[in-house]
């Protein structure tokens, strides 16, 4: 079997574990769930006026660690959905459609494919070993590594969350790295040409091909969606434009920033709260001077990009690059959660979940972190 057209939440719970492991295991397949009374909600808390017809949530999910260099963020859509995330939607209002299509991903020509190959030994036993296949090469552009991978995968994201913002449903990506956010961000900006823009992490990811000391793409993906200096390049510039402007982008949650990435901040004027400011005016006061920025009359459509390691490490531990001093699992949360008031919402990324890091409890205390950011984003309210 290498498709199911249809396969709803209810459906998965009445088969054996034995069919679950094996629908799992594929590829292409489509889960769809409805809300009833029997679930939970029939509807969601907040009325999100943007949106049309049913509230109906399309999960994006995107298996991709090739923004930076550490595997393992590939692994995090699947976590997130075999956690139950597809049940803890529909039970707060929402139809849900999830397409698993990795196979589109894998079958990027840019994409490394590990394949087994056996040799046979005089005693006529076999070895298995893993190679890696690349159909073309993806040579380092400048300092940029994995350009055409990273831009190749961005392109179809962005073509995926702007097909389903015009539907008048809400996209939730499950990354995979924050380099995503090239796709997912362009994507939402083609249906909402007006939508701002409100970042929650560790770090700004704003460096450019120029100041980029690494190279990885996940800390690039804004200075791209604003189109500065030494993003007008090849292969991002014939499909990704400039579409985001400093006004329209705000930080939360800011504490590990480059110093050329500082100078960028204070050179567009572009508005970032740190943990500093958290800590000084407390989150609800940062929160409402965020919006206050970026959407004063709550008139605008929102893009909550939110990569996990904004959060404390006790909170999120199984993340790539975590930093200390960072959110609280309340602080975190309450950002979602006023956001989601608003009504404004229209899309929303969780980012950078590592299920590959660390012990079986982080990943777990990660992945539920994941889970109920994302249940926050959608109405879940603790009362």
């Amino acid at each position: 079997m290498s498709f199911v057209p249809r396969l709803s939440s209810s459906m998965r719970s009445s088969l054996p574990a034995s069919s679950i492991r094996r629908i799992t295991s594929i590829r292409n397949y489509h889960i769809y769930s409805k809300p009833s009374a029997e679930k939970g909600l029939t509807e969601p808390q907040y009325k999100y006026k943007f949106l049309e017809g049913n509230p109906t949530v399309g999960i994006v999910g995107c298996p991709f660690s090739g923004g930076q260099g550490r595997t393992g963020v590939d692994l995090a859509p699947n976590k997130l959905i075999s956690a139950g995330l597809v049940d803890q939607l529909t039970s707060l209002g929402w139809e849900v459609h999830y397409n698993s299509q990795e196979q589109k991903y894998i079958d990027i020509p840019f994409n490394p494919i590990s394949t087994s190959s056996s040799s046979s030994s005089s005693s006529s036993s076999s070895a298995s070993s893993e190679v890696k296949i690349q159909k073309l090469p993806d040579e380092d552009i400048g300092k940029m590594k994995k350009p055409r991978l990273v831009s190749a995968v961005n392109e179809k994201v962005s073509k995926e969350v702007e097909e389903i913002a015009k539907k008048g449903w809400l996209p939730l990506t499950l990354g995979g790295d924050h380099s995503l956010a090239m796709g997912t961000v362009s994507g939402t900006k083609a249906k909402y040409p007006d939508a701002c823009l409100i970042w929650v992490d560790a770090h700004a990811d704003i460096n450019t091909p120029l100041s980029t000391d690494s190279g990885n793409l996940h800390g690039c993906p804004v200075s791209f969606l604003l189109g500065l200096e030494g993003t007008d390049v090849a292969p991002f510039n014939e499909w990704l434009k400039p579409c985001l402007k400093p006004e329209e982008i705000v930080y939360i949650g800011l504490r590990d920033i480059d110093g050329p990435e500082k100078a960028i901040l204070k050179k567009h004027g572009i508005k970032a709260f740190s943990m500093h400011h958290v800590d000084k005016y407390g989150i609800g006061k940062v929160v409402e001077m965020a919006l206050d920025h970026v959407n004063p009359d709550r008139s605008k459509p929102i893009h909550l990009s939110y990569d996990v390691d904004a959060l404390d490490p006790i909170v999120a531990p199984s993340t790539g690059t975590p930093v200390r001093g960072g959110l609280s699992f309340r602080e975190g949360h309450y950002i979602t959660e006023a956001l989601a008031e608003t009504g404004c919402l229209v899309s929303v990324d969780i980012m950078e979940v590592n299920p590959s890091l660390l012990d079986p409890n982080s990943v777990e205390k990660t992945v539920a972190a994941g889970c109920s950011l994302a249940r926050a984003s959608l109405g879940e309210t603790l009362l």
